[in-house]
């Protein structure tokens, strides 16, 4: 081969290979996910739906893989309503698990339309998705055995066991009250009951809902314990909200008058008591799209 020979068949194959790698970056940003539209996942005949997999009452996925819980009952009511009242037909729900730490990056890359998943609204949250709703307030509680009579107050935890999932902002705020708490931490609710159950820890903290359908899970077992400062105020407050893409704010008009309806027609009501019971009594019911007690916090 002589050197212009050469020389073109080197050229050739830069050439090939700068080809080859504007076709992967092609076809890289072709399949780059982008953020949904709730109203066009809804129009387009699709939603996908992101919520817990192992909170009972709440969120559960069932062995046969059925959903079942308040949450995914509050979210399908939500999808259908838009909906109905825009004339278009049910689409398919698709549900995926949305862990805690994961919600806002699963709504950002497009992996999810919405996500109902004990999602408390925050100031910091809220920069980074929008929230329809909130559906309901709930407030921070304990999870005790029910022969368990030592622990009726906050107080009472002083120096005791206390179990909550990993990182979570309920465990660390009661550490921060009364630092004498003795904090595990395990990478799922569903462990951190078990140790209730077995007498490793003497309680566990979470939202009272979340706790209300593990004691009605386990019916007789255990009890749930308001926790109120010496004011007589909820030690915290848990609006749960809608979280979806960020700016998208036609579609949190549409779920707030869904939730409107839901509250209005008396379905949420029937979904507490369905999924929860007599627990069901540990929510409040408040305005949809009233997002001023952010202020603060």
């Amino acid at each position: 081969m002589n050197t212009t020979t050469r020389r073109r068949s080197l050229l050739a194959r830069a050439a090939a290979v700068v080809t080859s790698l504007g076709l992967v970056a092609g076809l890289t940003a072709c399949g780059s996910s982008q953020p949904r539209s709730v109203l066009g996942d809804i129009q387009s005949g699709e939603v996908v739906i992101g919520t817990k997999y192992d909170q009972p009452g709440l969120g559960l996925r069932e062995p046969d893989k059925a959903m079942s819980g308040v949450d995914v009952d509050v979210a399908t009511y939500i999808v259908n309503t838009i909906a109905d009242n825009n004339g278009w037909e049910h689409p398919e729900i698709v549900w995926r698990e949305a862990p805690s730490a994961q919600r806002e990056m699963l709504i950002r890359n497009g992996e999810m339309t919405m996500i109902v998943a004990t999602y408390s609204i925050n100031q910091g949250r809220a920069n980074a998705v929008n929230f329809g709703g909130p559906y309901l307030l709930t407030h921070q509680a304990l999870l005790v055995r029910d022969d368990d009579n030592s622990l009726n107050t906050l107080a009472d935890l002083d120096g005791r066991k206390l179990c909550s999932v990993t990182g979570s902002t309920p465990a660390q705020t009661i550490k921060s009250a009364l630092p004498s708490v003795q904090l595990q931490e395990f990478d799922s609710y569903t462990t951190c009951v078990e140790a209730l159950r077995r007498g490793k820890v003497d309680a566990m903290t979470t939202d009272a809902t979340i706790l209300a359908g593990y004691a009605a899970q386990y019916n007789g077992e255990f009890r749930v314990v308001d926790m109120v400062q010496e004011d007589g105020t909820s030690f915290t407050d848990e609006f749960y909200g809608v979280g979806h893409t960020l700016g998208d704010d036609e579609s949190t008009e549409a779920i707030n008058e869904a939730v409107d309806q839901m509250d209005d027609s008396g379905e949420f009501a029937r979904i507490m008591e369905d999924n929860l019971g007599e627990y069901g009594e540990t929510v409040e019911v408040v305005p949809a799209g009233d997002l001023s007690f952010l202020e603060g916090r």
